[in-house]
């Protein structure tokens, strides 16, 4: 029903289900992961009038689990990026996990899920410093794509005084790599879903 991705380097698909509408996600190495992103997978969509609230942990031997509110999804606002490296460990607030979520491992912080009605989640307030991202994971992933390709292409420019002449390559002048990428930028602002036309 869930996913979860860690800082872009693991993608985690099998919650742990501790209760009928509660899900967690172990973040092992949490010292080290600045964002996760949470999304359905697309197989089970939540029930009608419901959504998940999504909760993070830190570990705490002394304190045991401190639950923060980070925000939350639903069939309509399917994945969310989450900022937690900027949480402070022993600051939580009311959480509907209780000790039963507790991971034993002293690096190892939680993701929670929390399946409650969209009036309930519409009264919550998440922690300031959370930061939901409101761009969606994929335009986000397409724009890095796009200065990817720029930067690396780029880094192989040369002026025509440089270059020595290969009849068996093609050469495109950067100027016409940088008017495309700025109007994939431009049109991706404008409708996210342009390319699917």
């Amino acid at each position: 029903m869930f996913g979860c991705l860690v800082a872009g380097r693991l993608v985690q698909t099998d919650a742990q289900q501790v209760s009928t509408d509660k899900f967690v996600f172990d973040l092992p190495d949490c010292e080290r992961v600045h964002h996760v992103v949470v999304f359905l997978l697309g197989t089970v969509p939540f029930p009608a009038g419901m959504g998940g609230a999504v909760y993070f942990s830190f570990p705490d031997p002394a304190l045991g689990p401190v639950w923060q509110l980070l925000g939350f999804i639903t069939n309509d606002k399917p994945s969310a990026i989450f900022k937690i490296s900027g949480l402070k460990a022993g600051e939580g607030g009311a959480h509907p996990f209780g000790m039963m979520a507790s991971s034993q491992a002293p690096s190892v912080a939680q993701v929670g899920v929390s399946v409650e009605s969209l009036d309930l989640l519409a009264q919550q307030t998440p922690v300031s410093n959370s930061a939901v991202s409101t761009v969606d994971s994929f335009t986000q992933f397409t724009q890095k794509m796009l200065e990817s390709l720029y930067n690396f292409t780029s880094s192989f420019a040369l002026s025509q005084s440089q270059m020595t002449p290969n009849p068996s390559e093609m050469f495109i002048p950067a100027s016409s790599i940088l008017r495309w990428y700025e109007n994939f930028q431009r049109r991706m602002m404008q409708n996210p879903n342009f390319w699917k036309t």
